[in-house]
């Protein structure tokens, strides 16, 4: 039987853990949060279900407009205490959901930390795991080692996290109360969905951006779009602004800017990325092929240079996505076990901005196509030509599609809209599955549907390609 230890019980490291079991390994996973690792505990699904809270938040927007008086949001109260009690509740549910799915399955679920041992003799890999509760160090020989220890927020020398006024994401459910005015550097995604959740909650939010737009990496079109709809409910975005520091003055905080300018508030939250937890892992010592940022180099199969460690999720930096790291897990198991296996491709790999409204693309981006680099016809839709749309008086977002010229090709879109995380899915099928347009085009959609407008855009590139 073949064993197999995976250092890290994140999506990655869990979802790999599966597919061992299945094919009959001899799986230990070591992880020192628990099952889920930071994903479910304190980055991914919290954020998510804080996420959850303020979109019913949302739902008192604008009654009025639908005949239905409800004071409107000023009427609405949000209990703090309740909301982080909850996200810490279905986090911790979340995690004993997967612990026992592995447990089922057969997997060692270790608490603790692990590191690569000295070299061994034979085609083994000596793992040196340091369990939680203090016992004694002990090795497991195995044949085959996944690391997959995930991201830690990155922490600016100038901003450190105090937990109760300057913040980490990973911080923000511990406070007593919403912020009254919180200042969130970084407008990635992280700052962009924390800032739009606090601000439906009714909190006063300042997002510092050091771009011209926030979401700088994400559909220029979308960005904008979202980011008018931030300024229009009331975020101030200081768009070119880069913070140097934050401290804590009495019951509040100071930002200041490169310019010099300073910036008050009642709470920072810094988002300005991550770092790789692979400092402590002994794997430069082992010859372990390490990138920039201490980032582990592997393949598309997920493996490193040294034969039979793999590596997978965010320590990777191949893009930090839950679906992307337990894929490349899976991946690394079917490798690993023998089975075939198609190596990872980011192209048909959907993302989605859980802002208000949501951003989701898939395959090529309008930075490919206007630079010429992907030769592609496109068209975008307003949503608010859509009847669903109309009916539910939503009039910010879009359905964006691209196409390759000659054969019609769907290679890519991007979807502005309320739950975009569910209507990027067909989109992604077409990519996926090498669907054109005129096969999109003639698939039959309920009327009236949001959903509608992803068929629209594909027959108007239809008749485009005919004329």
């Amino acid at each position: 039987m073949s064993r197999i230890v995976i250092i890290g019980g994140g999506p990655a490291g869990y979802e790999a853990a599966l597919v061992a079991a299945q094919l009959d390994a001899d799986v230990t996973v070591v992880e020192a949060d628990g099952a889920g690792g930071a994903c479910v505990l304190s980055d991914c699904v919290p954020s998510k279900t804080f996420i959850a809270s303020s979109e019913v938040v949302t739902g008192y927007r604008d009654t009025e407009e639908f005949g239905v008086h409800s004071d409107g949001l000023e009427a609405v109260t949000v209990d703090a205490a309740a909301v982080y009690h909850r996200v810490k509740r279905l986090a911790l549910a979340q995690s004993a959901d997967i612990h026992a799915k592995l447990l089922k399955a057969g997997v060692t679920f270790v608490s603790g930390s692990a590191r690569l041992g000295e070299d061994t003799l034979g085609h083994t890999h000596r793992v040196v795991v340091t369990p939680t509760d203090g016992g004694a160090p002990y090795s497991i020989d195995a044949g085959t080692v996944l690391v997959a220890t995930g991201a830690t927020p990155r922490v600016l020398p100038t901003a450190p996290p105090d937990g109760e006024r300057i913040l980490t994401w990973r911080q923000v459910y511990d406070l007593p109360e919403l912020p009254e005015k919180l200042i969130v550097v970084g407008s990635g995604v992280t700052g962009a969905e924390f800032a739009s959740a606090y601000l439906a909650m009714g909190v006063d939010v300042t997002l510092v951006s050091s771009r011209d737009r926030v979401m700088p990496h994400e559909d220029a079109d979308a960005a904008m779009a979202i980011e008018k709809v931030f300024r229009s409910r009331g975020m101030t975005i200081l768009n070119n602004s880069r913070a140097e520091s934050a401290r804590r003055v009495g019951d509040g905080v100071e930002v200041t800017l490169s310019d010099g300018q300073v910036i008050t508030g009642s709470h920072a939250l810094i988002t300005v990325g991550s770092v790789p937890n692979t400092g402590d892992l002994g794997l430069p010592e082992y010859g372990v092929e390490m990138a920039r940022g201490g980032y582990v180099t592997t393949d598309r199969v997920s493996r490193t240079n040294v034969p039979g460690v793999y590596a997978a999720g965010d320590c990777t930096g191949v893009l930090a996505l839950a679906s992307v790291a337990a894929m490349q897990g899976r991946i690394a198991m079917w490798h690993a076990m023998g089975e075939a296996v198609r190596p990872l491709r980011l192209r048909t790999v959907s993302a989605n901005v859980f802002t208000d409204p949501e951003l989701a693309t898939v395959g090529v981006s309008q930075d490919e196509v206007d630079s010429g680099r992907t030769p592609a016809r496109q068209v975008m839709l307003p949503l608010a030509g859509n009847p669903r749309a109309k009916m539910a008086d939503l009039s910010d977002g879009f359905v964006k599609l691209f196409c390759r010229p000659a054969s019609g090709q769907v290679i890519g879109g991007v979807v502005v809209a309320p739950k975009a995380s569910e209507l990027i899915l067909p989109i992604t099928m077409a990519v996926e599955n090498n669907l054109t347009v005129d096969q999109l085009a003639q698939t039959i959609t309920i009327y009236p549907s949001l959903s509608g407008s992803i068929a629209e855009a594909a027959r108007q590139l239809m008749l485009h390609g005919l004329e």
